[in-house]
């Protein structure tokens, strides 16, 4: 491996000449990711291009075939577990929650790493659980059992539980799924604080490659299992990249409430003919 490919020193997270497979279907080979400290970074790519997939290998719930998941410069697989948990949180794409538990009870099983036979349950830990439900907006539902909520609702409590883990990393794949634009809007706005104010390392997938845009300092386009680009949005969102990563003419310009790049799709009729992309 050449030092060119070796994950940047001033990351905690990174994934080193990854392969990543589900079975004998190889989903990325030699994948090497290097997550900034203090970052809001964003993965994103068309369907099956392997982003969930890196989230899981980079939050140690999927091992990879070769190559290292790195934290903190150590191979995560052979950190304790608990270790993990109080530095890395994670909200998985599809979460189910145990019947009947109520949303505080859920909220506060985000506590559970830094409990032990020293520490008990504290007046720390009722403080960080209300916050968390207040920050997303739940505290109201505290009392009722998740699986009377509505799909928005049940995600809004998941991610009150990821930060109520209080952990300097969080991963969150597709956490907009299930909210209408106004609650997708709300959970980035809160990701950005969190990313700005608590200067918390965020890794996202999202689909939306233009809220991707506005709200990551730094973002890594898949395509099939390969980094096209990474950097920041304003950097690597061009028409070039957006042909090679969705197979779709558009025009970039300037985001006009916030500077980002925001993406336009060419109309109908020139999407009807795609551009031919060099290697492919």
């Amino acid at each position: 491996m050449s030092p060119d490919d070796q994950p940047a020193a001033s990351s905690r997270l990174a994934g080193h000449d990854l392969t990543l497979a589900y079975d004998k279907r190889t989903v990325a080979t030699h994948l090497t990711v290097a997550v900034p400290d203090r970052s809001f970074t964003v993965i994103v790519g068309p369907n099956a291009c392997g982003k969930s997939t890196l989230l899981r290998a980079l939050s140690r719930t999927l091992k990879p075939t070769a190559g290292q998941v790195l934290l903190d410069g150590r191979d995560i697989a052979t950190l304790p577990a608990r270790q993990v948990a109080r530095t890395l949180g994670l909200l998985p794409q599809s979460s189910t929650a145990p019947d009947g538990i109520t949303v505080s009870e859920l909220v506060a099983r985000g506590r559970y790493p830094h409990q032990g036979l020293l520490r008990q349950w504290s007046p720390e830990d009722e403080r960080v659980v209300a916050e968390s439900m207040a920050a997303t907006g739940v505290a109201d539902l505290a009392d009722r059992t998740v699986d009377e909520l509505s799909g928005g609702q049940r995600q809004r409590v998941w991610i009150a539980m990821a930060l109520a883990q209080q952990t300097p990393l969080l991963l969150l794949d597709e956490p907009t799924t299930y909210l209408d634009l106004a609650h997708q809007l709300d959970i980035l706005d809160l990701c950005a604080t969190l990313h700005q104010e608590q200067g918390r390392t965020l890794v996202a997938v999202l689909h939306d490659l233009n809220q991707a845009a506005r709200y990551a300092t730094h973002l890594i386009a898949l395509r099939a299992g390969t980094v096209l680009a990474e950097g920041p949005p304003a950097d690597v969102v061009t028409p070039e990249l957006v042909r090679r990563l969705f197979e779709l003419p558009c025009r970039v310009i300037d985001d006009p409430e916030t500077g980002a790049p925001l993406v336009i799709p060419a109309a109908r009729r020139r999407r009807d003919v795609l551009p031919v992309i060099p290697g492919r």
